[in-house]
């Protein structure tokens, strides 16, 4: 049984950091990760979403028991991309806080999503690990051919939080999309804004959001192929607590 959003991130508008695993080889992406967790949490994020963006599920598992052994501290929550068994599996050894699933509903075709969704109960059980799903996010198709107010109703039945997007990572998510999904999932439901805040647009962005995911902002390049800037940590972080 997974725990509600709101009894794991109980106030405020949490920032999960994304740790994209950049690096030449497994060893350099190691010391990488270790160096921007010092970066993301020594400057006051809320948690760090291991993610393998660039490195292997290798480099996640040995990030994770680094984190585990090392850094218990650590709000940690997973993606493993294109692989949402593998997440579940690892969310039953280690301390994993949340998992993030890049669509939860509308990616696929009726037929296809019925086993879908059969087998996301199948993976939920037993995993106390809170679930944040997409719906319409940056990448993924749209093949349920369904109303986005019945691909949301399925995806609040289906996580403990809907992240909304819009069309790539760093890319500014539409103000109009999110209070959409706002007006159809309604006030009580976590709504987390996945990609594009900055420290100048987070007032806007944030103000119907309960949460953010982050990553180009806080690299010294702006951009996904950055390395982790401590005070672009900071300021972001800074800019989101002035938000409430």
């Amino acid at each position: 049984m997974s725990r509600p959003f709101r009894t794991v991130f109980p106030t405020g508008t949490p920032i999960f950091a994304m740790l994209h695993l950049k690096g030449e080889d497994a060893v350099d992406r190691l010391r990488r990760a270790k160096q921007e967790i010092d970066d993301l949490w020594g400057n006051g994020v809320d948690a760090i979403i291991v993610e393998n963006y660039f490195g292997e599920v290798e480099d996640v598992i040995a990030v994770l028991d680094h984190l585990a052994a090392e850094r218990p501290e650590v709000v940690i929550g997973l993606n493993v991309l294109n692989d949402d068994a593998q997440a579940f599996e690892l969310a039953r050894r280690y301390p994993i806080a949340f998992l993030q699933l890049d669509s939860v509903a509308g990616h696929l075709s009726p037929e296809e999503d019925a086993a879908f969704a059969e087998r996301l109960t199948e993976m939920r059980a037993g995993v106390e690990a809170s679930v944040f799903g997409g719906v319409r996010f940056k990448y993924q198709p749209y093949r349920s051919g369904r109303t986005l107010e019945e691909d949301l109703a399925l995806a609040v039945g289906r996580c403990d939080a809907i992240v909304v997007t819009g069309d790539g990572t760093g890319l500014i998510t539409p103000l109009d999309k999110i209070a959409e999904f706002r007006r159809i999932v309604g006030p009580g439901f976590p709504l987390i804004v996945g990609a594009g805040v900055t420290p100048d647009n987070a007032a806007e962005q944030l103000a119907q959001a309960d949460g953010v995911v982050v990553g180009s902002a806080l690299k010294d390049t702006l951009a996904d192929t950055g390395d982790v800037a401590p005070e672009n940590v900071a300021r972001f972080v800074a800019a989101v607590r002035a938000t409430h």
